[in-house]
């Protein structure tokens, strides 16, 4: 049987591990920011680097105002020292016209800038949702047993949103004032070295205000984004769980288990927000200091007529003259600009923490080990030859086989699709220790109706999901058509075995859609064949659109009966040669059971059909019943030998028609 599921708002350990558990801070694996990087590489090189360049002559641009107030006070300091305003008035005016080219050129880089990022976003994020759903596609059903699948959708909005913020935000700004500051330090390098001195002292209490202030913010915006995900997934429970909800008045006990889940979540996001919140005015205050500092010094050093060491001074011969005002003037709006840019990095911090945290909890569901498939026996189209052998067809044929290769010898051979399975002394545990089936042991021939009943918990679906290869034995053997299933390969196995379950999956799409998911190729006609076949086509062609009629929310506007006989009809369009049927009528009135199970008779005509039956009026025709307990087969046989034993399934037929 499958893992049990937790009933809505009930088993809730604290987040992290599991009921009880106190659970890891999740933390973002080595090297994710160089993958993240390397996929964008990958993806989006030339636009990328592009934009990046873009980004330097913007940045290089935003840092000239420097230049131009340094050179701007020295025309204005010549002409207040005798120097004629004709004389000046032409070289104010070239810089001035010089900087409006500057900051002309810096908004139309800045703009290219802008433009092209948001391509290469939209394109990357395209393509990890898409990287992401094509891995998810190929995890084992375990997987989707052990997590939540709010959880799972977290990963396609909240950590791809971080993703989105990573690309478009904090990579450019990190690149942008990367740039800038080295920018600004090579301009405070060629001016002054003692007062590049001073600002290197402000930086380094800024430094240590982002380690403490910053790393506490950055931890805690990682349990925010862990916390994110497991509220999704209660809310995504307790929405497939509103019925059973209300029906058990179980409103205020769903809701103190939701606060508590959000609780955690809200804990997180006030620590990460109240970190961040001090973290802004602690910068900006350094930063205030730092330029009443520099003023301070750069006074001094001019009144004590301080020697001036720069690379200007170096390069003109002049190492060591005294201090200019125009350089003081021009540090000052420049340590603004160096403690911006500063600050704007450690505000980006925890922006990319959690970024990084996204990207890892992505990465993480990529990396999952995908559905083990050692399968190399395929099934092809077949056309049988005038001695009764067997060839393959590029055609369709209507005859299945399959197509076996033999490392051996290195032959093919083709064996007919034929529904033959056997189970051999079959062992298996979903977790160990714990075995659900032991040492089963059956068969069902071409044709032949198996049946199994039992009590809930006793194995019936377990043996159809080991049949479907959903998991794999734990010991013994199960061949297909005299072939062992492993291997076969795991698509080829499931195309041969039609399904359908006691919890209906029906897709947003029109009835046609739902019909022809069962072989994608299938045309309206054979649609509609199915249909009929499965005692369907009567209530489709009354609703409003006939086989048009959109169907959402999993098919709410239908009956269950009607949804449970679209489900068969898309069994039906598939023409497997094996059928399973797990308690296909066990929700559905009497009536409606009737159509149903009209259309499964029909369905099952001339077909290998494992039944798990909720009633025991839907196998009393099976070739051979299999009565289940604890795992282990404990009687076997027609309806009327089980009857004549007078055993267990004796007692459940006399007792009450109901199984469960």
């Amino acid at each position: 049987m499958p893992k049990p599921q937790m009933g809505p708002g009930m088993g809730r350990g604290p987040m992290g591990k599991g009921p009880g558990g106190k659970g890891e801070m999740p933390k973002a694996r080595k090297g994710t920011m160089g993958r993240v990087l390397r996929l964008l590489m990958e993806d989006y090189k030339g636009p990328f680097l592009l934009a990046m360049l873009f980004m330097t002559l913007y940045s290089l641009g935003n840092i000239t105002p420097t230049i131009f107030i340094k050179n701007i006070t020295d025309v204005i300091e010549r002409f207040l020292s005798g120097r004629s305003w004709s004389d000046a008035r032409p070289e104010i005016m070239n810089i001035l016209i010089l900087m409006i080219v500057v900051f002309v050129l810096t908004i139309a880089f800045n703009y290219a800038f802008a433009r092209l990022m948001a391509v290469i976003t939209q394109g990357f994020l395209d393509k990890m949702r898409k990287r992401m759903f094509n891995a998810m596609q190929q995890l084992p059903i375990k997987y989707f047993d052990a997590h939540g699948h709010g959880d799972i959708m977290s990963h396609y909005t909240n950590d791809i949103d971080t993703l989105r913020q990573l690309v478009s935000q904090s990579l450019p700004r990190l690149f942008q004032s990367g740039i800038m500051l080295v920018g600004m330090l090579g301009i405070m390098l060629y001016y002054s070295v003692n007062l590049m001195v001073v600002v290197l002292v402000g930086v380094f209490g800024m430094t240590f205000a982002v380690k403490h202030i910053g790393g506490k913010s950055a931890s805690n915006f990682i349990r925010q984004q862990k916390a994110i995900g497991e509220v999704e997934s209660f809310v995504e429970e307790i929405m497939n769980g509103q019925k059973v909800v209300k029906v058990f008045c179980h409103e205020e006990a769903s809701q103190r288990d939701f606060d508590k889940v959000n609780g955690q979540l809200c804990e997180a996001a006030t620590k990460a927000t109240r970190f961040a919140n001090i973290l802004g005015p602690v910068m900006g205050n350094i930063g205030n200091m730092l330029y009443v500092l520099i003023a301070i010094a750069g006074s001094a050093f001019i009144a004590l007529g301080a020697a001036n060491y720069s690379l200007s001074g170096l390069i003109h011969g002049n190492f060591g003259a005294l201090l200019e005002l125009s350089v003081v003037i021009s540090f000052l709006h420049i340590a603004k600009q160096f403690t911006g840019q500063v600050n704007g990095i450690a505000q980006q911090f925890n922006s990319i923490v959690m970024a990084l945290a996204g990207a890892d909890r992505i990465f993480r569901l990529m990396d999952e080990a995908p559905e083990a498939d050692e399968g190399y026996v395929t099934l092809v189209n077949a056309e049988e030859l005038p001695d009764g052998s067997l060839r393959e067809a590029d055609h369709r044929t209507g005859v299945w086989a399959w197509r076996h290769p033999h490392k051996a010898d290195g032959t093919v051979t083709f064996e007919r699709l034929r529904g033959d399975v056997r189970l051999f002394d079959v062992d298996f545990s979903y977790v160990e220790g714990k075995k659900v089936l032991e040492d089963v042991t059956l068969w069902a021939e071409p044709g032949q109706k198996i049946a199994f009943v039992g009590a809930t918990g006793a194995g019936k679906t377990t043996i159809t999901n080991l049949i479907n290869r959903f998991y794999d034995l734990e010991d013994g053997k199960i061949r297909y058509d005299g072939i062992n299933i492993t291997k076969i390969k795991k698509p080829d196995l499931r195309r041969s075995l039609g399904v359908v379950l006691q919890d209906v999956n029906l897709f947003t799409g029109t009835v046609m859609d739902n019909i022809r998911y069962g072989k994608l190729d299938a045309t309206d006609e054979e649609c509609i064949q199915a249909a009929k076949l499965a005692n369907a086509h009567d209530f489709i062609t009354r609703l409003p659109q006939g086989y048009d009629t959109m169907l959402t929310s999993n098919g709410a506007n239908l009956s269950q009966g009607q949804r449970q006989l679209i489900s068969i009809a898309r069994a039906a369009v598939a023409d497997p040669p094996v059928m399973i049927l797990d308690e296909a009528t066990s929700s559905i009135d009497t009536r409606t059971e009737a159509l149903v199970q009209q259309g499964m008779d029909a369905l099952m005509k001339g077909r290998t059909v494992f039944v798990i039956a909720h009633r025991l009026s839907t196998v009393r025709n099976a070739d051979a019943i299999m009565v289940l307990d604890h795992g282990k087969i404990i009687e076997r046989g027609s309806h009327a030998d089980l009857i004549e034993q007078k055993g267990t399934y004796y007692k459940l037929y006399t007792g009450a028609f109901e199984l469960e």
